[in-house]
């Protein structure tokens, strides 16, 4: 067993810029309630050393205080409200309340909606947010604008304003980009050259198919996700884009636009054949993620997770490129064994 020569944000760079890590950097993403319940099966109550105990690469995130107008309880800043609803196996946040729902046309939104303005939020706080923490990799800035969107209109609506109502989609998602751009380049002023990775994404796939026509994602939604990449790589970021679902035929799209890094690569949906991606694409983008959440790491034995970090490794680590982690939140139904198997796996076999 090797020992670490290199820290989080080195490990990471190296990743990002084509060259050898010393070994594949770990990721951990998941819900509250599982990150609750691996810290209470490994014993640990500090975050810092759970992660250690799983060899992860913490990452910080920044944002902006928010100093705008009074939220509600239960309501963010766009006026969209949440509630939390238990599913049996967990509980999450669910987006109930969609203030622009009730509108037939744009002039009513106008006259009736106003849009969070970039003066709601404060970016000196930023840099409290990096202290002692600049050995580690920095998230920072980007978007999801037509998710926020579904927020505003409510999914069946959003979906459906895409072809009948045009005009409003194009005045939301610019006003929501704006407010994000403007965030973004706040985050970089503060902290010039210190973000490593903004994240510009956007969920384009279901199980088997795109989601929207690529006329529509191309007419909608890869303009701004394009601008936003720009002004990341102006900054020094690179650029990680999360999509989930079969999203195989808006790749070339995508890194078109700029994406440096695909997250989450769900290799069983349509079309996301690891070998496939890796030959097609792996001279020029990253890839984050790859540990089959729906499947083998809630309901396969630790042999099959062990198996697949092996495959993920062979296949996706080749030469590099390639961040290893679960490709989405682990589910508090995953066996805290299959979790541990994960990342002691990868620990033990990622080392260049």
């Amino acid at each position: 067993m090797s020992h670490d020569s290199m820290n989080p944000k080195e490990r990471w760079t190296a990743v990002l810029q084509r060259k050898k890590p010393d070994r594949i950097p770990l990721f951990w993403s998941s819900t509250q309630e599982t990150l609750d319940k691996m810290k209470k099966f490994l014993g640990v109550s500090e975050n810092s050393e759970f992660f250690k105990k799983l060899h992860v690469d913490e990452i910080v995130s920044v944002f902006p205080a928010y100093v705008g107008p009074r939220v509600s309880e239960g309501y963010d800043f766009f006026g969209c409200g949440y509630k939390k609803v238990s599913y049996g196996t967990g509980s999450y946040s669910e987006c109930v309340y969609h203030p622009l729902a009730g509108y037939e046309t744009l002039s009513e939104i106008k006259s009736n909606y106003k849009f969070p303005s970039i003066d709601w939020f404060d970016c000196s706080v930023i840099k409290k947010q990096i202290q002692g923490k600049e050995h580690l990799p920095i998230y920072g800035g980007g978007m999801e604008p037509f998710l926020r969107y579904t927020q505003l209109r409510g999914l069946e609506k959003a979906m459906m304003d895409l072809v009948e109502k045009p005009d409003i989609v194009e005045y939301c998602l610019e006003n929501i980009f704006q407010l994000y751009y403007r965030i973004t380049m706040g985050i970089y002023e503060e902290i010039p050259g210190k973000v490593l990775l903004t994240m510009v994404a956007e969920d384009l796939g279901s199980q088997e198919t795109l989601l929207f026509s690529p006329e529509t994602i191309r007419k909608f939604f890869l303009p701004r996700m394009k601008k936003m990449m720009s002004l990341a790589h102006e900054n020094g970021a690179c650029v990680i884009t999360h999509s989930d679902g079969a999203i195989r035929d808006i790749v070339p799209d995508l890194i078109e636009c700029g994406m440096d890094v695909l997250n989450p690569v769900q290799w069983r949906c349509r079309g996301m054949d690891r070998e496939k991606l890796k030959k097609d694409f792996g001279n020029r983008i990253c890839f984050h993620g790859a540990m089959d959440n729906q499947h083998t790491m809630p309901f396969g034995t630790i042999e099959d997770v062990k198996q697949e970090v092996m495959d993920n490794i062979r296949i996706l680590g080749e030469n590099g490129g390639y961040f290893l982690g679960p490709c989405h939140n682990l589910q508090a139904i995953t066996p805290p064994e299959n979790i541990l198997a994960m990342y002691d796996t990868a620990y033990e076999n990622g080392w260049y």
